[in-house]
């Protein structure tokens, strides 16, 4: 799965099938996310004792919702507000099914900019979340890096151990993704210590062809990142050294 794929203005997904979705929860049956991703979140959220208290408000969008977003936001708030806070159809993550929109429960929550503060369940589900994978993707003060305003609410799936190595080098997934073009394949690769692991990144500037054959016992991930590369993502179990 391209759980590192870059979807941004300059970088807009490319046309293909729907990813493997499933509800958020059974209360949201409307709410999309990819599997894997649905099942984290809901484990995080569960970690937190959020259930109840943080509720979805937005999750995988098709082509054509995003573009009906775009244009009721248009039409409602105007061209500044909307640039601010609505990707243009093609270049938004909803589309992944990889991005949640997370709001604090209360009788009416904002679609485009739910509530979700910095305390409380709220704030021990930022604190935990990196570790099952998700990073707040548009944090304040990176708006010149990411394109898009300060979003407290919208959420990214990026994967083990990709959501702890980012929050600690205080990275948005635009900056990560050009950091780990340091750590070729063939190279010394970027080793991350976490979840009780230790993890080698490399970059792979072609296609998946071009990544060695994994060695005995290794596991790996390899996701493709929308700029023409793939991250490799290698591990061993009981521990190896670069």
């Amino acid at each position: 799965m391209n759980t590192l794929i870059l979807v941004n203005a300059a970088h807009p997904l490319s046309p293909g099938p729907a990813p493997d979705l499933v509800p958020v929860d059974e209360a949201h049956p409307h709410i999309l996310l990819e599997r894997r991703a649905a099942r984290l979140l809901g484990a995080c959220i569960q970690a937190v004792g959020g259930v109840g208290a943080i509720v979805p408000a937005s999750g995988w969008r098709s082509q054509a919702q995003q573009q009906a977003i775009w244009d009721q936001t248009w039409a409602e708030e105007g061209e500044v507000f909307t640039r601010q806070y609505v990707a243009q159809p093609g270049c938004s993550e909803h589309q992944t099914g990889l991005a949640i929109d997370l709001g604090l429960a209360a009788p009416h929550i904002d679609f485009i900019r739910p509530h979700f503060p910095e305390d409380g369940v709220c704030g021990a589900f930022r604190r935990l979340a990196p570790r099952y994978g998700f990073v707040l993707r548009y944090p304040a003060g990176k708006e010149a890096v990411t394109g898009i305003a300060h979003e407290p609410w919208h959420f990214r799936y990026v994967g083990v151990p990709h959501g702890v190595a980012m929050t600690a080098l205080g990275l948005t997934l635009e900056e990560y993704l050009e950091f780990l073009t340091q750590y070729p394949v063939g190279g010394k690769p970027f080793v991350f210590e976490g979840e009780g692991r230790s993890f080698q990144l490399s970059y792979c500037a072609g296609p998946a062809s071009a990544l060695p054959p994994p060695e005995e016992g290794e596991h790996r991930l390899v996701s493709a990142d929308n700029r023409g590369g793939r991250i490799l993502t290698r591990w061993w179990e009981g521990g190896r050294t670069a």
